[in-house]
């Protein structure tokens, strides 16, 4: 099993290097509907292989110049009491229905995703874009939802991180990229540190092979990102997450949820 999981460690961490996100979104569906692991040692199991991905992938936009520090650091210090709470939260919902709510909220996701890469891109040979004013109410604002999010799906938020740097805060794609990136390796240790301590543990074997594949896919993808379209990436991964979605609420709904759920 453990060796199944290093194609689609890697494949997660392309997308967390090439979009910032999408880590979580892709390895919950794959950890529980391939890989039969139970929902809530999913989430655990996913945070801890975003960690991974989502340094690999930051590091390398970093060294681009394309994380905008003050906007990460206000995110992080608000989304640390959105995590407790959402793992408070997601303690006491069964597995169908927080993969159904997951399912829901992946579609607004898609929605913003795709309005995102519609909008003109980035032009070729561009100077590199600097970073927007700080808006300390809407930064807060989306750091406490996003530790919710964290907490209550098992996810780090970059898939929502994105959307709202590039429309809510005018981010260039490149630099709405780079910054969820940080700020997804911040939330999810936040996320991982509360599953474990409400006693989520992972397999051991399966989250080291899929958490090793995660970086390195990360990595390479952080250096694709400065040269493949994004948005022709955007839609693709819009359409990617409606397609999971949408298999996510038919489990949910018709077929009495994902194994180990209930």
């Amino acid at each position: 099993m453990a060796l199944a999981a290093i194609p689609f460690g890697l494949a997660i961490g392309l997308s967390l290097g090439m979009l910032g996100g999408g880590g979580s979104v892709l390895a919950v569906p794959v950890l529980v509907y391939v890989l039969g692991q139970g929902v809530h040692e999913a989430t655990t199991t996913s945070l801890l292989v975003v960690t991974a991905g989502a340094l690999a992938g930051g590091l390398g936009h970093a060294r681009e110049g394309r994380v905008c520090w003050r906007h990460a650091a206000a995110f992080t210090a608000a989304a640390l009491p959105g995590v407790a709470a959402g793992t408070a939260l997601g303690d006491a919902v069964g597995g169908a229905t927080l993969i159904g709510a997951f399912a829901v909220v992946m579609v607004v996701a898609a929605a913003a995703t795709w309005s995102r890469a519609s909008a003109q891109g980035e032009p070729d040979g561009a100077p590199r874009a600097a970073c927007p004013p700080l808006r300390v109410g809407r930064d807060v604002g989306a750091g406490l939802l996003v530790g919710l999010l964290t907490g209550f799906f098992g996810v780090g938020g970059g898939f929502l991180v994105v959307p709202a740097l590039a429309v809510g805060l005018a981010f260039s794609m490149r630099l709405a990229v780079g910054t969820s990136l940080a700020i997804v390796t911040v939330t999810s240790v936040m996320g991982l540190v509360a599953h474990l301590a409400a006693g989520r543990g992972p397999d051991a074997d399966l989250t080291i092979a899929m958490t090793a594949a995660c970086a390195a896919g990360a990595f390479a993808g952080s250096s694709f990102a400065g040269r493949v379209p994004q948005p022709l990436i955007g839609r693709a991964f819009a359409v990617l997450l409606t397609l999971v979605a949408g298999y996510l609420l038919v489990s949910a709904a018709a077929l009495g949820g994902p194994p180990g759920g209930s």
